[in-house]
């Protein structure tokens, strides 16, 4: 069973398809072995072979990713509602899933203006605070090829439309270790995120708030907030065995 995950693992690694052949090499394990374990995961609806004799991830796996995002989400609230009591903000996570990113958590303010994302949002990463925390430790060639496929709509007249310009940002995020959307999105609004080491699956935590109040004064309070709520969101994670859990 361990080597089937492996597999699938693998074949995730390589944008979802690959040959037999491509299998073997990247794992090591003989073609015979790999073809049964490939028959197994097929009729299980974790993959299916195209006519081309190429496999794919399967369907099936959806449900899985759906799940175990729900899941992080659950194990997430905690965290984001300590980042509500101490900013007063609305606290997020989202993943990266494929090439958008998809919010799981939520935990609204309590101020009457507040920011509010429905949990299952999607949205493209180029727009986003969460989307460049996702990304940006990611190889240039990859976040190019990304945003070649979801071009890049502007949101706002703030919206960051060029490849160059938002590796750019990515740099920036890298160099101070947080990521902003300012009135990228949506005009008004400002967002704070960082990056959950470690976590099973790309994960992000921010804030969102009002630009009059999601100030650059307020951002320097809250940033090593953030940080340390995102290690200890890591280490439960970790503890709660969501490490074998890799969907989303």
């Amino acid at each position: 069973m361990e080597r089937a995950f492996d597999l699938l693992e693998r074949m995730a690694d390589a944008g979802g398809e690959v040959g037999l052949s491509e299998l073997s090499g990247s794992s090591g394990l003989p073609l015979p072995t790999i073809h049964r374990l490939m028959r197994t995961l097929v009729a299980c609806g974790y993959v299916r072979q195209h006519p081309n004799r190429r496999y794919a991830l399967g369907p099936r796996l959806i449900r899985l990713g759906e799940s175990s995002s729900r899941l992080l989400g659950t194990w997430a609230r905690p965290y984001l509602a300590r980042l509500v009591e101490e900013t007063g903000e609305t606290a997020n996570m989202a993943l990266l899933d494929g090439d958008e990113v998809v919010y799981v958590a939520q935990v609204p303010s309590r101020h009457s203006m507040r920011m509010f994302t429905e949990v299952g949002r999607r949205v493209l990463p180029h727009s986003t605070g969460v989307g460049k925390a996702l990304l940006a430790d990611t190889a240039p060639d990859q976040v190019r090829a990304l945003l070649a496929r979801t071009g890049m709509p502007a949101a706002t007249e703030r919206t960051i439309t060029t490849p160059d310009g938002f590796l750019a940002a990515l740099e920036h995020v890298r160099e101070a270790g947080y990521a902003t959307d300012d009135n990228e999105q949506e005009l008004g609004v400002r967002c704070i995120a960082v990056s959950v080491p470690d976590s099973p699956t790309a994960a992000a935590i921010s804030i969102s708030g009002p630009a009059g109040r999601v100030t650059e004064a307020a951002t320097e309070k809250f940033v090593p907030l953030m940080h340390e709520v995102a290690e200890q969101l890591s280490k439960a994670l970790a503890s709660s065995g969501a490490n074998g859990t890799n969907g989303g």
